[in-house]
């Protein structure tokens, strides 16, 4: 993704959040409580008798599987939308930590020369996938 696309740091991502973000959001809540369970349990218990009202159980069952089916498939579509953004918060998050952390290694090298400190940099970049034009890396470069 370009420098457009991604905010860098924590405080530059919008706080603005759409109308299908806020929906998302709202049933990853709701899917995670006990009324939601229960839910899903009064549909299944309002279904089984349904089998006195028709007259093939092929139709019977291709009812249940026909509405569990689009229910899941609507659901996942809905839950990675939240969790794709818990993803994106928490990398820039941890984005924030490292150009953070970077900052104050530079300021508490105290043997002067950089040598080490360059070397931790490049380790701490590594260990939390930090990009070249993020955090730390733009803050060391603007610093030698």
């Amino acid at each position: 993704m370009g420098d457009a696309e991604q905010p860098l740091m924590p405080s530059e991502v919008s706080s603005n959040v759409g109308v299908f973000d806020r929906f998302a959001a709202w049933i990853a809540t709701m899917s995670g409580r006990a009324t939601f369970f229960s839910f899903c349990v009064l549909v299944i218990v309002l279904w089984v008798p349904t089998i006195f009202l028709l007259k093939s159980v092929d139709t019977w069952q291709l009812i249940i599987n026909t509405v569990t089916t689009i229910i899941t498939f609507l659901m996942v579509a809905l839950l990675q939308n939240t969790q794709a953004r818990s993803d994106q918060a928490i990398h820039h998050k941890l984005n924030a930590l490292a150009d953070g952390l970077a900052d104050l290694m530079a300021y508490m090298d105290t043997d002067g020369d950089g040598r080490y400190l360059d070397r931790d940099l490049k380790e701490l970049r590594a260990a939390v996938g930090l990009e070249t034009r993020e955090g730390s890396s733009r803050n060391a470069a603007n610093r030698t």
